[in-house]
């Protein structure tokens, strides 16, 4: 767990300074006067002066900001965010969101580069059945069964397809399964149902296979491309989905993952290897674009919103009820991210 701790701590880092960056790197190029770039949120423990720019860091590591110059709308000037057009001030707030992009797709270009090591994982186990009265969980890595190596390589493929029809072939029959569970190898005796429920599988567990082959660096970048395109959308087919079913109470937040669900997700992919701890930060930066882009107040969508409709009623959005709603939204996160910590602690 404390490894789990740690490499959330850079990667929310890593995160954080990528999606500021953005916001920063555009503001520069536009002219705009940067007074602050902060990580994490206040109170500040540390700040120095460089140029015109504060660069702080502050004690919650959960955030960052880039504070211009008439941000607010209570300031104006020839080098302040009202100064400038309507499309040059919606690049500022979508670099952002476009950073975290492309390092997810930088990161998993870089996993396609460097390979994954082709393993069955078990990614379920159902109650009742014979892999949850022996202690099998989700995350474990299928090794053997019965003495016979499961492995995949370039001459010999043996991935869930294979397990499955070892532990069809035993049902009925003690049956050994060596497993591979945070770096140690651990051995269990299971007798496969030979009558199981329907869509449980005679042991009881559902399997991916996982890993990936090297690719060149040409090949990396495009696959990597379609990769985040890939979950680019299948995030935000999520998000949209969760949001429609909270519209009418029928929301659950049991598929959502908090902080602590996520220190446990990152302790799990480090036991597996450092190209996992790579993927998983990719996936996290990825559904970062999508739920900044999500048009909600205190969300970068949600300032894209105001300044549709600023672009729509020809005058800006009174700063006073612009600050307020944003308030509000941060509130309704605040509480929602509560909500699932305790979720995430319950399931502990």
């Amino acid at each position: 767990m404390i490894i789990g701790i740690i490499f959330v701590i850079i990667f929310l880092s890593i995160l954080i300074l990528a999606h500021e960056l953005g916001h920063f790197l555009t503001a520069k190029k536009f002219g705009l006067l940067v007074e602050e770039f902060g990580f994490g949120l206040p109170p500040k423990i540390w700040k120095k002066k460089i140029g015109e720019t504060i660069y702080s860091i502050n004690a919650l590591p959960f955030g960052g900001f880039v504070k211009i110059f008439g941000e607010d709308g209570e300031a104006a000037g020839s080098r302040s965010f009202p100064s400038i057009s309507l499309g040059r001030r919606a690049i500022i707030i979508a670099a952002g969101v476009l950073m975290n992009f492309l390092l997810g797709w930088f990161v998993l270009s870089v996993v396609f580069m460097v390979g994954i090591p082709q393993v069955v994982l078990i990614t379920e186990t159902k109650q009742n059945s014979p892999a949850t009265e022996i202690g099998l969980k989700a995350g474990d890595q299928i090794i053997e069964i019965n003495n016979i190596k499961i492995i995949a390589d370039n001459e010999n493929v043996f991935g869930s397809e294979q397990v499955i029809k070892i532990i069809n072939e035993n049902r009925g029959k003690e049956t050994s399964v060596r497993i591979k569970r945070n770096g140690d190898i651990i051995d269990f005796l299971a007798v496969p149902r030979i009558n199981p429920p329907a869509g449980e599988g005679s042991l009881g567990i559902s399997l991916v296979d996982a890993g990936l082959p090297k690719q060149n660096i040409l090949m990396s970048f495009w696959e990597g491309l379609k990769a985040s395109l890939t979950l680019i959308k299948t995030i935000a087919l999520a998000i949209f989905d969760l949001a429609a079913k909270a519209f009418i109470g029928k929301a659950s937040l049991e598929a959502v993952t908090g902080p602590i669900g996520i220190v446990k997700i990152t302790s799990q992919a480090g036991s597996l290897g450092f190209v996992y701890l790579l993927q998983l930060l990719a996936l996290i930066s990825l559904n970062l674009a999508v739920i900044n882009i999500f048009p909600f107040p205190a969300l970068d969508g949600g300032r894209l919103i105001f300044l549709a409709i600023e672009k729509i009623k020809g005058s800006p959005v009174n700063p006073k009820f612009e600050k307020i709603t944003n308030a509000v939204g941060f509130s309704l996160l605040i509480f929602l991210m509560l909500a699932i910590t305790i979720k995430d602690i319950i399931r502990l």
